[in-house]
């Protein structure tokens, strides 16, 4: 056996072990899964330097069709491989600390087991169905951890709309392999063979296979499930919507750009694609701006910047034959750089969270500098690299996409560059109002900084927010980054991102500095921001008037013409004639003698007098 099946075994061996012997256990429990991704870390980073392989076995094989279950090392899968144990053990660790009181520790950390199996054979697998397969185990564990506090309403009803939502994305996504079969001719990615000029229908391939990338990354309009998927504990938010299940869907469309050419997404496909993923960017980032759940705005910004990377993706498809996929590589770059100051974030308002008695809206916090200074430091450089301050990794990879971006499509860079404005407004805000000032209640007046266990991830991932993006470490620790091209002089890019990030920050500053509630708040417009565009009542009104108003006609047909009046009228009309029937046989004589009479004369009168 090849040693990166044990990439797959060893979480999957995890999650069943602890769910059949050792939930009684919770300390032990923790262990395991902590030991298993500490192994799976250690084994990716041995991958990083290896050679290419492929090892697989027959599962189906039926009249020509043959399936099977294969596992692809190649550069984009190594470095994601890095990605996802990395930040899955650094998460484990922090969830130590954090989940140590939790009375389903057991159950916690079995799902994070389950879910890094179901991750792994996503970024593994070496065709679609397994694939697909692997990211509907993805969606089943990630339902599993957003509703790990199921007693609590609103973290059961946000675990249903995630799984729920991301189903919509995964039938897009289920019709497009099946076309991208016929058309490629092959679900295998090495075998899959471009047709000499694109097509309508491969277009349309294309799309509804994006459909499950929008279901995994929360693009417009499948972007509802991801803000109200908070309600999980943060170390999940961290994983799972952060770092790694929502990164899913860039990475699947960069690993078809990889299978069949980046000329897959020329046409309307590749434009629409990177269109959906700008304005979703746009519309997340204003959201960003009014909202005062610390772990709301970052999912926000999740979505944004995951709006950047589908762009770059999408952007992909106006690659030359022959030449270097730079739309793409841009996006997976983000990506990459982006997995690690997120993620951090996210452990860091954890950590936030639960110094302040889980307090979650930023107007309750203030102060915290002072009280949290090393989780303070950690937000701050995941802040620097979120917003792209210059020489962070954040840095580095935004500036390729605003690059694409200009080079490709101007209109989209120019989105591009108005979302960095307001990504600096809102997390000048966030920092500002959280950390800065005076306590504004007694839960920040109280706050203490965490303990060893919490600290440690957050201060590694900090380093990483920070040094990710130089190219003595990505092109070593990613090395599906031929060439990453980094914008180390000064020129029109960056001089336009550098601006963006200035007006943002100092915009975010002047508003917020000193303000013990937000002065925006009775703004029209920033209130249709804090409504979020009231994206989730108008789905709401949709399914009342549009699925509950066809359910109650299917209801209505049902009930009373299929049911009353086909079968039971059927029925019914039976057993009148039988019934009536039934009462012509008395066995009283008279009667028949009377009826025989009245049969005479009947036919007395037809034969008489009717004619």
């Amino acid at each position: 056996m090849d040693p990166f099946w044990l990439l797959l075994i060893l979480p999957l061996a995890s999650a069943a072990l602890i769910q059949l012997r050792l939930k009684s256990n919770p300390a032990l429990s923790a262990g395991v899964a902590t030991g298993s991704v500490v192994v799976t870390f250690v084994l990716s980073l041995a991958l990083l330097g290896s050679s290419n392989g492929n090892s697989s076995f027959k599962w189906v094989d039926l009249s020509g069709f043959t399936l099977q279950v294969g596992l692809h090392l190649d550069p984009l899968s190594r470095g994601m491989m890095f990605v996802v144990t990395g930040i899955g053990m650094l998460v484990h660790i922090f969830s130590l600390g954090y989940m140590r009181d939790d009375e389903a520790k057991a159950r916690y950390f079995c799902g994070l087991s389950f879910f890094m199996f179901s991750m792994t054979g996503i970024v593994l697998a070496d065709n679609l169905i397994m694939m697909f397969i692997f990211w509907e185990l993805v969606g089943f564990s990630s339902y599993l951890l957003i509703g790990h506090w199921f007693r609590k309403p609103a973290a059961a009803e946000a675990a249903k709309k995630a799984f729920i939502v991301n189903r919509i994305g995964d039938f897009g996504f289920m019709a497009g392999i099946l076309m991208l079969w016929r058309i490629l001719g092959s679900l295998v990615f090495d075998e899959m063979t471009m047709p000499d000029q694109g097509t309508t229908l491969l277009g349309v391939a294309v799309l509804l296979t994006f459909c499950g990338a929008a279901g995994k990354s929360a693009q417009f309009p499948l972007h509802v499930w991801l803000p109200d998927a908070m309600e999980g504990p943060s170390p999940v938010s961290a994983l799972i919507h952060a770092a790694t299940m929502v990164a899913a869907g860039v990475y699947m469309l960069f690993r078809l750009q990889v299978a069949a050419g980046a000329q897959i997404f020329a046409g309307f496909a590749g434009d629409t694609v990177a269109w959906v993923g700008a304005l979703t960017a746009l519309l997340a980032a204003l959201m960003a701006t009014q909202q005062d759940d610390i772990k709301r705005i970052l999912a926000y910004s999740t979505v944004s910047q995951l709006g950047y990377m589908i762009m770059a993706v999408g952007l992909g498809g106006h690659t030359p034959p022959g030449a270097a996929n730079l739309a793409g590589q841009a996006g997976l770059f983000h990506l990459y750089t982006h997995a690690w100051f997120k993620a951090l974030l996210f452990l860091a308002a954890g950590a936030v969270i639960l110094s302040c008695r889980h307090e979650q809206n930023i107007w309750k916090m203030g102060g915290l500098a002072k009280r949290m200074r090393l989780t303070t430091l950690a937000f701050a450089a995941a802040t620097a690299a979120l917003i792209a301050a210059p020489l962070t990794s954040g840095f580095f990879s935004k500036e390729q996409i605003l690059e694409v971006a200009r080079h490709h499509a101007p209109a989209l860079f120019w989105i591009a560059v108005c979302v960095a404005l307001l990504t600096a407004f809102y997390m000048t805000r966030l920092f500002v109002v959280a950390f800065l000032g005076t306590p504004r209640t007694h839960p920040a007046e109280d706050a203490r900084e965490t303990t060893p266990v919490m600290l440690i991830p957050s201060l590694a991932l900090g380093f990483m927010a920070l040094a990710s993006g130089y190219p003595v470490l990505a092109k070593r620790l990613f090395p599906a980054f031929h060439d990453p091209g980094y914008l180390m002089h000064f020129g029109f890019i960056p001089g336009v991102s550098i601006a963006a990030l200035l007006a943002g920050a100092a915009l975010g500053w002047t508003v917020y500095a000193g303000r013990s509630s937000d002065p925006l708040a009775s703004n029209p417009l920033f209130r249709l921001f804090r409504n979020k565009f009231f994206f989730d009542e108008l789905y709401a009104k949709l399914v009342r008037y549009g699925q509950d108003f066809v359910a109650a006609i299917v209801h209505f047909f049902d009930e009373f013409v299929i049911n009353s009046l086909f079968v039971g009228g059927l029925a019914r009309t039976a057993a009148g004639l039988g019934d009536f029937f039934r009462r012509l046989q008395t066995g009283n004589l008279q009667g028949y003698a009377i009826l025989f009479g009245a049969g005479v004369l009947l036919v007395v009168y037809l034969t008489v007098f009717a004619r």
